[in-house]
């Protein structure tokens, strides 16, 4: 999402333009759902359905005439097994393109504030979900994570069944092309999450392999320490951002919101107790604290007395992670991002050979 919201932003002043939406795939496909193509009326192109190459060329030609008639598209584009070899692919695939004409300015079209209204909901750290019909007449669903819905796809019933297909979705889903319900409704469900941001509190030794899994992962890192030779660029060289500080003042003014993560690290109840609390008091999705039992009921019982609610208390992850028998530094940093991912997932991280297909 924030490469779309960069696209629009460098699209405006264009007036009217071709949005190209990779809706389906199959086979071997250089971009996945989601990927999008822009093309101006002056010949102005950004973005990519593949990675350039014949697709994008028959995406290109395909946008001119849905600008010229203004009536969507829906294109189905075949990637020879030649060109996905010199895309570095092992085979070729084929995609689903929706091309459809917007107005960016002066007067956007409902899709263009769709996605700012997607924008603005990606800056508090909350997902959205639009759900566009891919048969005429092209209809819209813009489903928040809240369950608000604007606009509709069809009916009530219809507006209903994508709603929770749509919240389905949320939890680190991907955009998906799917039937709503029964024949003919299918619809491409265009997920939009903001990217996750995990803070750890503490920049001893357990924290640098920590970050550095998360950056691998996805994760925006921040590392927070009230000692500066702790918290380096040596030390942490993927790290997003170093803070020094009071942890509890520097956490207490971070936006920490449903995809926030806050993972303490630091041994120090002085530390722990105040940042807890700040944490306890926001969004944030995760909170884990890195300790044995004992130390947890200590500082949980603090927490207590200083009249956190039960409820509250309940979301602290002591000791932190998976159980997988992690001895070293690495491997409770595994257990403690799978645990972070597993729970914005919803998700138990139970071992797949085990579950239901």
């Amino acid at each position: 999402m924030e490469d779309l919201h960069r696209q629009l932003k460098a699209l405006e002043g264009e007036g009217r333009v071709a949005m190209a939406t990779v809706v389906a795939t199959r086979g071997a496909t250089p971009k996945k759902e989601g990927a999008r193509m822009w093309v101006g009326e002056g010949g102005r192109v950004i973005g990519s359905a593949t990675i350039g190459g014949p697709v994008d060329a028959r995406v290109i030609a395909e946008s001119k005439g849905v600008l010229a008639t203004g009536e969507p598209r829906l294109v189905r584009v075949s990637l020879p097994d030649e060109d996905a070899w010199d895309m570095g692919l092992a085979c070729g695939g084929i995609l689903d393109v929706l091309v459809e004409a917007i107005n960016v300015d002066p007067s956007p079209s409902p899709m263009t504030l769709g996605y700012r209204r997607i924008a603005s909901e990606l800056e508090r750290g909350r997902a959205a979900c639009l759900v566009r019909t891919l048969r005429e007449p092209a209809r819209s669903l813009l489903v928040l994570q809240d369950g608000t819905t604007e606009g509709s796809v069809g009916d009530a019933a219809l507006d209903q069944a994508a709603l929770r297909l749509a919240v389905q979705l949320f939890p680190a889903g991907h955009p998906v092309t799917q039937p709503i319900a029964g024949e003919g409704t299918e619809a491409f469900f265009e997920l939009h999450a903001p990217r996750p941001h995990l803070v750890v509190v503490g920049g001893g030794h357990m924290s640098m392999p920590l970050v550095s899994l998360a950056r691998a992962v996805g994760f925006r890192t921040t590392v927070v320490d009230p000692r500066p030779r702790f918290a380096t660029r040596e030390r942490f060289p993927d790290a997003d951002e170093l803070r020094v500080g009071n942890p509890a003042e520097v956490v207490a003014a971070l936006s920490l919101v449903p995809s926030t993560a806050v993972v303490l690290t630091i041994h120090d109840p002085e530390v722990e107790v105040p940042v807890l609390r700040a944490v306890l008091a926001s969004e944030a999705g995760y909170v884990g604290m890195l300790g044995s039992r004992k130390r947890g009921r200590s500082v949980l019982e603090t927490l207590r007395q200083q009249g956190v609610p039960p409820e509250h208390l309940s979301r602290i992850q002591v000791p932190v992670g998976l159980d997988i028998g992690a001895q070293t530094a690495a491997e409770i940093a595994l257990s403690v991002v799978a645990q972070v991912v597993a729970t914005r997932t919803r998700r138990t991280g139970a071992a797949l050979a085990g579950t239901a297909p």
